[in-house]
Order: C-alpha cells, then structure tokens, then sequence
C-alpha cells in the first residue's frame, strides 16, 4: 500500500484557484483551448419490460427501467477503455460538456476531456444517472404503466446495490465485459465499492474518493433532518404531489442543511465571514448575513432540478448502505484483482478521512493493490468537486498504471511523489 500526503497552498493561492475554478464553469470556452468534450446530448437505454422486470434487493419487481446516460471519448477496438464515472447525491449523467442552449457544463467537467485527469484522448468515459433519480432515470416521478400515473411512494425501496445493478446492465448493453475503472466521490465512491464487492470480475480498477462504507450516527442523522424537513411541508402530501405544488420549501431547507455539511468551518469563514447581505428586506427575521443568502440561494437553485421524493429514496439508499454487508470488509473484498485509489480531504468533516482508512486498511488485509493520499484541502467535502489540480495529478497517474498493466496503453511513465 503507498500513502501519499499533498501539502496545502498558501492562502492567496487558495483564492486565486477558487477564482479560477468558479469563472472556468461558467464560461462555455473553445473545445480546443479549454479541452472540453464540446456539445454533448443524454442517451436513454430502456430495459427490464415485463415480464422479465429487474429484482430489486429488497425482493420487489421495477420495470421497465429507462437510464439516462452519456458518453465522452472514442471506445477502442478492443473495448477495454471505458471508465465509468459514478455521480453523487444531486448528480446526474450530464458530467461534462455543454447541452444546446445551456450556460453550466458537466458537474464534473474540469476532470473529463482530453488531457484532463478521466483523458477522453484515450478512455471511454460513461456516466448515467442513478435508479430513483429524477434526471431521465426511472424514479419516483416517472410513470408507474400500472396506473399511468407517477409512481410518487408506490415505487419501490432502493440500495446503492440496485443502482449499481442497473449500471452493470448498461455495461452489458454496451457490449463491454470489463470497465478499466470505476469512480466517484460521496456517494458515488459508494457505488464504486459496490462494484468491487458485487461485480469484482467487471472492474480492473477504482478510484474511490472522500466516501464510507457505511454510514455513521451523525451521517444517518443529518440525511433524517433533511427528510422530515421535506415530510413536513403541507405540500407534500404523502409523496403524491405531482400535477399540484411541490414540497419546495421542504426541500430547499434540506439541501441547505446539505450544503453545511459540505463546506469547512475554514472554508465558511473565507467565503463569508460575518458579512452582511444587505438584501434590504423589511423583516425582522430576513436574511441578515453573507452565508444565510447563500443557504437560501443555494435552495431556491436545487428545487427548481430535484425532484423531493427522489432525495427521499437516494439519502436511504444511502443511509442502508453497508458494502460488507454484516462482514468484515476485507472478507468482502479477498481476492480482488482490481487496483484502488482512494483520496480523501483533510477537511472533510462529512466524510472524514478516517472513513477512507478504514477502506484503505480493509484492502491492505484483503490483498488489494491500493494507494492512499489525503489531501490537504480547506473546501471540505466539496473539496472532491473543487481540488481539480491534486485529484488530477493522483488519477492520471493510476489511471495511466492500470492502463499499461491491462495493455491499453503502451507506455507508462514512472512519477515520483512526495510523502
């Protein structure tokens, strides 16, 4: 096992990079100089028709599925370089590029395309949207054809297993047999070890970012919170608002509760401090202070894409997530032939690195070829959506070692690193 340790910047650097990251995802640049992946469009695969409905883990039938997906860079001749890129909590296939007539990218944008750390030059990347989501995948807002009307709570309890299930089943469609690697952070790291546990003979590598294999007390504990903020706007209604209002309100409090978590106590204090807003409102409880607008903002952004039922369904999918499932991890994962890189971020207070160790000491007793680097980082858990430059440097070079190691390239380049 090699455990790497990236230093921090120094404070003016840090903001500089910030500045440059928060101009470089909204401006739609020139493919060639900023190396995009250009106008990219979502593909839907539909399977599971009746009779032959996909089995859910807890033993209920789904189907037809729809999956949303997208795919960046060329699949080789031999089909051996496809990547997938597994998204988190509010993701969705769309990771990179730029959709007609819309300003943002990708949410994953400064790491796919060539030359970037997922080089769409040489690998295959697909990213879909995940079961239970709400941005082309079948979830709870789409069309239960028992009824013809959307499913709301009729539709069944999922796991990251399931979603992780529908994805292998995407991968056949595909004609691939094995992916050179998987990765994700948060939730999408999850997925990632649900692939190495359930699908171990699929995968030839993992990249595994700021993620658990199951979650603790306080992680179950902020989701709940957000849950009943949504249960308890009047307009929820049981889950069977569609065709009426949305629980908006419900569900704009639980994204804001998410956004703490997501930031660092250092990071609030940069992006903030004590500032006020000054939004001129009358009331005595308007928003008062730089972060309370930005908790609103943030909000008021998410229930305008989200689908309230659908961060219902997926925060208990993850939640009941346990990738050992009642075992020891290392029993889980013996044998396993893949490579795994797992990074985390110092400040990460949501997924402390002390959850990536415990994945990490699970690999080192299983056998697993793995690589461990915490990096030092004051962004928090958005730190894995923010640390363009370390995450790049790190996956490139595991990328380009289990590339060589599977024949995909035919040059491998040794870097040297500081510890």
């Amino acid at each position: 096992m090699r455990v790497i340790r990236l230093l921090p910047r120094k404070a003016d650097e840090m903001k500089k990079v910030s500045q440059r990251k928060t101009e470089s995802s909204k401006q739609p640049l020139d493919p060639q100089i900023d190396h995009s992946v250009g106008l990219v469009q979502t593909n839907y695969f539909h399977f599971a028709l009746p009779p032959n409905e996909l089995i859910l883990e807890g033993g209920e039938k789904l189907g037809p599925i729809t999956v949303a997906y997208e795919t960046y860079g060329k699949l080789n001749d031999q089909r051996s370089n496809a990547i997938l890129i597994l998204h988190a909590l509010s993701g969705d296939a769309h990771a990179a590029g730029f959709h007609r007539r819309e300003e943002n990218p990708g949410w994953w944008n400064n790491m796919i395309g060539p030359g970037r750390a997922f080089d769409t030059n040489r690998y295959f990347i697909i990213c879909s949207n995940v079961l239970g989501g709400c941005r082309g995948t079948t979830g709870p807002s789409s069309i239960n054809p028992k009824t013809g009307k959307k499913y709301g709570l009729d539709f069944p309890i999922i796991s990251i297993s399931d979603m992780v299930n529908v994805q292998k089943h995407l991968i056949d469609h595909l004609e691939i047999d094995q992916l050179l690697s998987v990765a994700g952070g948060s939730m999408g790291g999850m997925q990632a070890l649900e692939w190495l546990a359930s699908y171990p003979d699929r995968v030839k590598g993992a990249v595994v970012i700021a993620t658990a294999a199951k979650h603790s007390p306080q992680q179950i504990a902020f989701h709940e919170v957000g849950r009943q903020a949504i249960m308890a706007d009047s307009h929820w209604k049981d889950g069977y608002y569609y065709g009426g209002h949305s629980p908006v309100k419900g569900l704009a409090v639980a994204r804001m509760i998410g956004h703490i978590t997501y930031m660092s106590e250092v990071s609030m204090a940069e992006k903030f401090g004590r500032r006020l807003s000054g939004n001129g409102k009358p009331h005595k409880f308007s928003i008062g202070f730089k972060v309370e607008e930005y908790l609103h903002n943030r909000g008021d952004h998410f229930v305008k894409r989200f689908d309230a039922n659908s961060y219902l369904y997926i925060t208990k999918a993850i939640d009941t997530f346990d990738v050992s499932r009642g075992r020891e991890l290392y029993e889980v994962l013996r044998g396993n032939k893949a490579k795994v890189l797992v990074l985390s971020f110092k400040s990460d207070w949501l997924y402390p690195a002390s959850q990536s160790k415990e994945i990490v000491k699970a690999c080192k007793l299983a056998g697993v070829d793995t690589t461990y680097c915490e990096i030092d980082s004051t962004y928090g858990h958005d730190a894995f959506l923010l640390e363009v430059e370390e995450e790049t440097h790190l996956i490139k070079h595991f990328l380009h070692k289990v590339s060589f190691e599977q024949g995909v390239i035919g040059e491998y380049e040794v870097r040297e690193y500081a510890i």
